[in-house]
């Protein structure tokens, strides 16, 4: 892929489109949900001593529901994505760090509580 196709891709994957999903109705009520994008490229070129010259590049994206914007009554509210993953890893980061915390401090009390 030469670094002009790259970066073509790159404005045609990284759009609006792929942030707010299109507006649905329902009674009344209209929700537009949203997305967190993040991604990178990179590229580069050269050339060898025998005068042959090349180019490449790649492309990552990536993407997590953010939350969801509802229209009811005129009135617009942000309703954010509750990611249970990212709340379970937290908890058990947690955990284990009191557990390392504890068990040290007890190997430094000489193996009991005082």
């Amino acid at each position: 892929m030469s670094i002009a196709e790259l970066m073509s891709t790159v404005r045609d994957t990284v759009t609006a489109e792929r942030v707010f999903s299109k507006p649905f109705e329902k009674d009344g009520v209209t929700v537009i949900t949203a997305a967190a994008i993040s991604g990178g490229a990179g590229g580069g070129g050269g050339s060898s001593a025998e005068g042959e010259n090349g180019e490449g590049g790649g492309l990552g994206v990536g993407a997590r529901p953010a939350g969801a914007y509802v229209i009811r009554d005129e009135k617009v509210s942000w309703r954010p994505a509750v990611d249970v993953n990212r709340v379970v890893r937290s908890i058990a980061g947690v955990v284990i760090t009191f557990l390392i915390t504890r068990a040290v401090a007890q190997r430094k009390q000489g193996g009991r509580r005082r």
